[in-house]
């Protein structure tokens, strides 16, 4: 099927078919209905590379998520779902990076006109991949903070205010010693953002509460939990409060506390940061900070389509933490 086989299927001319697919000329609402039809008749398909040649544009976006150690499959790839449906509502198709080719794989994929704009995941604070992302033609958005914003378009959930609530929400209910049980010592050795910036906010709301805090790292192994959680209460007795900024931990967890001999809520509390499925996979259910992973990529497609379209995003978006309160938290013991 060809573009003149619908131009004629529809009494037009070919470049008025032509000019109804790439927009850049007015046509009137009744011809441009008349021409869509006849391209659903048909089931008329665009050819890829001559409509990228004729625009100077791929309708393709890379999605650079780098599988590196640490990183929780399930739930980037919770995000990578998002941002590929969002993009199919703006006729974008997604190329998947994953390897961590950093700068490199930056220039190689923009360099050859592949992609339209490039959409970045597991931000570091002092990622090595900002450089290149300023220095780039194509429109670039990060899903993280970095340390210096300049000159970027970022999205992501305040995490810093995340660490904060969760911290609030223990000392609400009495609770004077907590811990962080967070990320795996991989994802703070890279200064990942979103693990810094959740320590950052769970440590100044524990100074500022008074509240007694210890932090310490965890894999995600269930022996490596377990073996986090009894080093926990036996450094740390008096600990009825536990942040998980870890999403498989949680439940190993609960049942090493449980095999402590400390029940929850009623001896002990434990509030989780992470994506809604989370709080129906536990007993008790999950007070938690929601991950609105689905949001983040649809936010993140948009802010990249204004891009192109010669929008001016700012430069940072952060979502505000959501705190739902179920049955893993309690009163303080007494």
């Amino acid at each position: 099927m060809r573009i003149s086989d619908v131009a004629r299927h529809a009494g037009v001319s070919p470049s008025t078919v032509s000019y109804v697919l790439s927009g850049k000329r007015s046509i009137s609402p009744s011809t441009r209905e008349r021409v869509l039809a006849s391209i659903a008749s048909l089931g008329y398909q665009p050819h890829a590379g001559a409509r990228a040649l004729a625009s100077s544009r791929s309708n393709v976006i890379a999605l650079m998520l780098p599988l590196r150690p640490g990183i929780h499959v399930p739930v980037v790839m919770q995000f990578a779902v998002s941002v590929v449906t969002s993009a199919r509502g703006h006729e974008h198709d997604v190329l998947l990076l994953t390897q961590a080719e950093g700068e490199d794989g930056l220039r190689r994929v923009v360099g050859s006109s592949m992609v339209d704009g490039v959409i970045v995941m597991d931000v570091q604070m002092d990622d090595p991949r900002i450089s290149a992302l300023r220095a780039l033609s194509h429109p670039s958005v990060l899903i993280g903070i970095p340390a210096d914003t300049t000159g970027l378009t970022c999205v992501d959930l305040d995490f810093d205010a995340a660490g904060q609530a969760c911290v609030e929400h223990l000392a609400d209910l009495g609770h004077r010693d907590i811990a962080l049980v967070g990320q795996p010592p991989s994802v703070y050795e890279r200064r990942t953002g979103f693990a810094e910036r959740t320590l950052t906010g769970f440590e100044r709301a524990a100074r500022e509460r008074g509240v007694r805090s210890v932090v310490l790292p965890c894999g995600a192994q269930p022996a490596a939990v377990t073996a986090t959680t009894n080093r926990l209460f036996r450094e740390n007795p008096d600990v009825t409060g536990v942040v998980v900024h870890n999403e498989p931990a949680v439940s190993p967890l609960l049942e090493a506390a449980v095999a402590t001999g400390r029940r929850v809520p009623t001896d002990l509390s434990v509030v989780g940061i992470g994506t809604d499925d989370l709080a129906s996979e536990t007993q008790p259910p999950l007070t938690q900070v929601s991950l609105p992973a689905e949001e983040l990529g649809g936010r993140s497609v948009a802010l990249l389509m204004d891009k192109l379209n010669d929008a001016d995003p700012p430069e940072v978006t952060l979502l505000p933490p959501r705190l739902t309160t179920r049955s893993s938290t309690a009163a303080r013991p007494a």
